[in-house]
């Protein structure tokens, strides 16, 4: 098994009114010798917004804001903007996040070019219920029967953890997203691709667009994608999460797998195991117990920084040397 050092707790709630309840699932990333961290922030209420700090080390905070930087300001976000991923594309940053107005929960996208101010570019998710998910995808071969299953209170499908890659992949924008229980792929030449029409298509060809579903034991309730995918030799590095129903409740565990460069629909390697999950008290015991949540990752001198929530309360940060990890993933690729 890979070897992952656990470092410290990064950031801890305050007694800021916009952050008192919980800070957790961050977006991270560098610039030169600046590491920025865009933090969901849990007021009283269970309302949400992005905080901010900056780190000139990957555990050493430098500055930390005493004040949101994203805020709800559109009716389809108006319960809270949560769990924020960040990557830069060309000369923009795309920093997406779940939109939650109280009852659904969708993917959305804002935009910037100097990670200071941000332009809502709007939900990238599709806004379909469930009753058409189900007619659209029965006819598309090869799909669980999991993504039969419902247990929100809303009728329209929850659509989360939406993922940039950091590049276009043969000249298009790729990213991942979430409906239970696997993680899907999408891929258009701009946003304004994504129509009514573009999801219909979507759905029908539902298999073509599934990345990874469930298959190990720590996995089979769901999955869920992480940290944006990190570039190797090898293939694209996933750091995702997995979710295990267990007597004692659900177990939120960070996991990993390698991606096809070029076509990263395809799944070259996964890890049999967790990378790692809750053991530290701090892990364990929380707002929501057993979570460990990976949302944001950088490589500094062969050394992966995995920024992750812990119990839904805190951030924390774990590490792994990548060819050590990247090795141990070629051990398990889905040929052998």
């Amino acid at each position: 098994m890979v070897e992952i050092t656990r470092r410290v707790i990064i950031l801890e709630k305050t007694n800021l009114e916009f952050e008192n309840e919980g800070v957790f699932n961050p977006a991270v990333i560098a610039e030169g010798h600046t590491i920025h961290l865009f933090y969901r922030a849990v007021s009283k209420g269970n309302h949400s917004t992005i905080g901010y700090c900056r780190l000139d080390a990957p555990t050493s905070v430098a500055e930390r804001y005493a004040y949101p930087v994203i805020i709800p300001e559109y009716d389809y976000e108006r319960h809270g903007v949560e769990d924020p991923r960040i990557v830069k594309i060309d000369d923009l940053f795309y920093l997406t996040y779940t939109a939650y107005d109280g009852i659904n929960a969708l993917g959305a996208l804002a935009i910037s070019s100097d990670l200071k101010t941000f332009l809502k570019v709007g939900i990238v998710a599709p806004q379909i219920n469930h009753k058409e998910f189900q007619r659209m995808v029965k006819s598309a071969p090869k799909v669980t029967s999991k993504y039969f299953r419902f247990d929100q209170c809303s009728e329209q499908l929850w659509d989360k953890n939406v993922v940039f890659f950091p590049r276009r992949i043969n000249n298009k924008l790729v990213f991942l997203h979430r409906i239970r229980p696997g993680i899907q792929l999408v891929s258009v030449d701009k946003l304004e691709q994504l129509t009514t029409a573009f999801w219909n298509d979507y759905f029908l060809n539902f298999s073509d667009h599934i990345v990874l579903d469930p298959h190990y034991e720590h996995e089979l309730s769901y999955i869920g994608s992480g940290c944006p995918p990190i570039e190797t030799d090898a293939g694209w590095l996933l750091i995702y999460h997995s979710v295990q129903d267990t007597m004692e409740g659900y177990i939120y565990q960070a996991c990993a797998a390698l991606l096809d460069r070029d076509e990263p629909t395809i799944e070259i390697a996964r890890l049999p195991y967790p990378l790692f999950g809750p053991e530290k008290e701090w892990e364990i015991s929380g707002e929501v117990n057993n979570v460990c949540f990976p949302t944001g990752a950088i490589l500094l001198d062969g050394e992966l920084y995995i920024y992750y929530g812990a119990a839904d309360e805190r951030i924390a940060c774990a590490s792994v040397k990548l060819s050590d990890l990247i090795a141990e993933l070629l051990k398990n690729t889905s040929k052998s």
